[in-house]
């Protein structure tokens, strides 16, 4: 079994990344929540594959658990859907020590932590990962939120889980798409701060694509650790937890102009990385030839190197509403070169516009 800790001033949970760990959720989780009764809330896709795992394993803990499936993707991280769930709890006379599960990928995870941080002002909850993005991202950090029409996460909460259950063997239902979004994010986590993880993702490409088990233990562990590092670092994104905004300025961009699920998150994750490869490039921040390098890992993942877009003026709007603006000014995380990023604001119109140009199909 790996573990990663997470040790925050306040809190320290670990992220279990086992195979067969779902089996073990409910003896993973009861010493952590000690109420009788448990929420649990499932991606309907999973329904008669994983979400009978996590139940029979929460019910072997002692567990009483009401089960509510979760249908849909970013169209369903709303504060509708909360209100949905605020709705089964209270009938259900859940307490503040009663724990909520989400099983599945970043969107439930997201939409039932924040659940979890505002009912009863904060119930401890579980994140059990089914995508390879949820595993190596959203799980890990305590970011929790939903979307309104105006933007993507603009209304959220930090609430860190008490545990993390990742099991590798669930990918082996993943489609092949939401495989290939997980990779976008650990291509990312390899260009923020790990040139060796860059490289080994590159060479194994062909075995995580495959399902290799061994080599996907590998790579969540080793990126778990990378977002583990920089959220003890920095918990509430104040300095460096920026940095693993790399490439979703543009990526939330692209999703909230474009569409939510037209383009998936990981999708968009990919071509904003080498958008902003290509404005640091332009700015001189990062050499030529960086954009050439992130692309051809990006391509062997099976990712969007370029796609249709709106025009700019839609990408802008879309742009400036992003939670990271401050003073008025988008801030950019842009790639010095494989390890290294680097914050820039004030950057010319002219130039994010080029960067538009560069992934336009």
């Amino acid at each position: 079994m790996s573990a990663v800790p997470i040790a925050l001033p306040h809190h320290r949970y670990d992220v279990v990344i086992e195979a067969g760990a779902l089996e073990r959720l409910g003896e993973q989780l009861r010493p952590l929540a000690s109420a009788p009764s448990a929420l649990l809330v499932f991606d309907q896709a999973i329904a008669d594959t994983h979400a009978p795992v996590a139940r029979a394993s929460l019910a072997r803990a002692g567990y009483e658990t009401v089960a509510v499936p979760f249908a849909g993707g970013e169209e369903r991280k709303t504060l509708d859907t909360v209100r949905g769930l605020y709705d089964v709890l209270l009938a259900q006379r859940f307490e503040r020590r009663s724990p909520l599960v989400a099983l599945g990928g970043g969107v439930l995870g997201d939409t039932v932590g924040f659940v979890a941080a505002t009912f009863l002002r904060g119930v401890p909850f579980a994140q059990c990962p089914t995508t390879l993005l949820a595993m190596v991202d959203s799980s890990v950090g305590g970011k929790v939120g939903v979307n309104v029409p105006q933007g993507k996460n603009l209304i959220g909460a930090f609430h860190q889980p008490v545990s993390v259950v990742a099991d590798p063997r669930v990918l082996r239902t993943l489609p092949a798409r939401e495989l290939r979004c997980g990779l976008a994010e650990c291509i990312k986590h390899a260009v923020i701060r790990d040139p060796a993880l860059f490289g080994w993702t590159r060479a194994r490409m062909p075995d995580l694509l495959a399902l290799d088990p061994d080599a996907l233990v590998e790579l969540v562990a080793r990126n778990v650790a990378i977002k583990a590092a920089v959220v003890i670092e920095d918990e509430k994104e104040t300095g460096v937890r920026a940095h693993l905004n790399l490439g979703h300025t543009f990526g939330h961009a692209i999703e909230a102009a474009v569409g939510y699920g037209r383009i998936l998150h990981g999708e968009a994750v990919a071509l904003g990385l080498l958008a902003a490869a290509s404005l640091a490039e332009s700015q001189g921040v990062a050499a030529r030839g960086l954009r050439h390098e992130i692309e051809d890992v990006v391509a062997r993942a099976g990712l969007p190197c370029a796609a249709e877009l709106p025009d700019d003026a839609r990408l802008e709007e879309a742009m400036a509403l992003d939670k990271k603006v401050a003073a008025g000014k988008i801030r950019f995380v842009l790639p010095q070169r494989v390890g290294s990023v680097v914050i820039r604001d004030g950057v010319p119109v002219a130039a994010v516009r080029a960067a538009w140009t560069s992934i336009r199909r």
